[in-house]
């Protein structure tokens, strides 16, 4: 028998009780031995659910048991979460999370320590959710040298543009909708400005490229600015508009960002819709790949924990390799990067667009109140952009192409 504490019992901590115990008889079946949990920590009380018979208040609890082997952290934030995790480690239990924001911070020193004292840090739940990916890049995608990995990361900026896509509404108005759904949080910041996403393609980049990738580095643009007639546009290129996040090699040099992209009808992240997340993946040998789930949700995220805790109790006293080592990722500036950009401007400035940009643009116009039209450069880098759009006063919007 293996003992476990879950450390909060909030929508993910009360989600990996639930599968703990409902899933109880086949996790025993798939590790070979009985997961029980002894503790959840709470600075509540919760009476009349089971949980109150192991509930406790005090970390001390279970740092100090020698029969807890693995710990579940699901509190969220980097306070008190990374001291608890790092005693805990030190105390040679393995930790597994759902927790972005510490992984994005502290990984790289967490997995060190779990190193030192041959026990684990898993932390499967802080991308996707649900999504096997972090396990599939650490072990499944061993053999291949990754250059690119990227995707829709967040379901709550998703969700929304899909619906300003499909109803033609305003970004304000779909938040509000988003919130009142329970897709959104009542402080957004996090999802729309793009941080979430930011956290997730940092963790992502660091397994697939081997070494940290500083969160706080990455070049992040949130779906704010996004307006209908910029998803009405998109629909004229056969195409709609995702929030990107991306992490890639080439030639040397590495490249990092969040950022809402145009993605055509032929790409596959162009169907994912509502909240569910997708992840793209290139590698030298595999080619593409794709992996698509719910992103988000108290029993998707804690089907990922539960699962990180069967790999830590099968793990034993060994450490799971984890293409994350130390040191740290040099990222180019982001003006370096080249793609193609959508420029939606006054129909006014049609001729002066073809003198900046060349004659052989592709103008689309649609008819609202015919006063602005479209265009897609050619591939050209951030900079060299930069230098023709200072030469056409007045644009509307500038997005990226995929």
């Amino acid at each position: 028998m293996v003992k476990v504490a879950i450390l909060g019992f909030g929508t993910v901590g009360s989600g990996v009780y639930n599968v703990l115990n409902k899933n109880k008889d086949i996790l025993k079946k798939r590790t070979g031995s009985e997961i029980e949990i002894k503790y959840v920590l709470d600075l509540r009380e919760f009476p009349g659910n089971p949980v109150d018979d192991i509930l406790t208040h005090d970390f001390n609890d279970i740092l100090n048991d020698p029969e807890v082997k693995v710990v579940a952290e699901v509190m969220g934030g980097v306070k008190p979460a990374y001291d608890f995790t790092k005693q805990c480690l030190m105390a040679k239990k393995s930790v597994c999370t759902s927790n972005k924001e510490l992984v994005a911070k502290h990984g790289e020193e967490l997995l060190g320590i779990a190193r030192e004292n041959n026990v684990n840090y898993f932390f499967e739940a802080s991308c996707g959710g649900g999504i096997p990916i972090i396990r599939s890049l650490n072990e499944a995608l061993i053999a291949d040298d990754i250059d690119e990995i990227s995707g829709i990361l967040n379901g709550t900026t998703n969700y929304i543009l899909t619906k300003m896509s499909s109803q033609g509404l305003l970004f304000d108005d779909v938040l509000k909708d988003a919130q009142d759904m329970g897709y959104a949080e009542r402080n957004p910041e996090a999802d729309i400005e793009g941080y979430d996403a930011q956290r997730k393609i940092a963790i992502l980049s660091s397994i697939a490229f081997g070494k940290t990738v500083d969160h706080e580095s990455i070049y992040t643009e949130g779906i704010t600015k996004i307006t209908p007639a910029d998803l009405e546009f998109a629909k004229e290129f056969d195409s709609t508009i995702k929030l990107i996040a991306y992490g890639g090699k080439k030639d040397g040099k590495y490249y990092a960002f969040v950022s809402p992209f145009m993605v055509g009808r032929d790409n596959p992240l162009y169907s994912v819709d509502g909240v569910f997340n997708a992840i793209f993946v290139h590698g030298n040998m595999l080619g593409d790949a794709m992996f698509y789930g719910s992103g988000a949700g108290s029993l998707p995220t804690a089907s990922a924990v539960a699962s990180d805790i069967a790999h830590a109790v099968k793990c034993g006293d060994k450490t799971a390799y984890s293409n994350w080592q130390e040191g740290k990722i040099e990222l180019s500036p982001i003006d370096s990067f080249e793609s193609r950009f959508f420029v939606r401007i006054e129909k006014s400035l049609k001729e002066t667009a073809k003198r900046v940009f060349g004659d052989g643009t592709d103008f689309k116009e649609i008819p609202m109140d015919g006063s602005e039209c479209a265009f897609v450069t050619d591939v050209m880098s951030e900079k060299e952009f930069e230098e023709k759009a200072s030469k056409l006063s007045g644009i509307k919007s500038r997005i990226r192409c995929k």
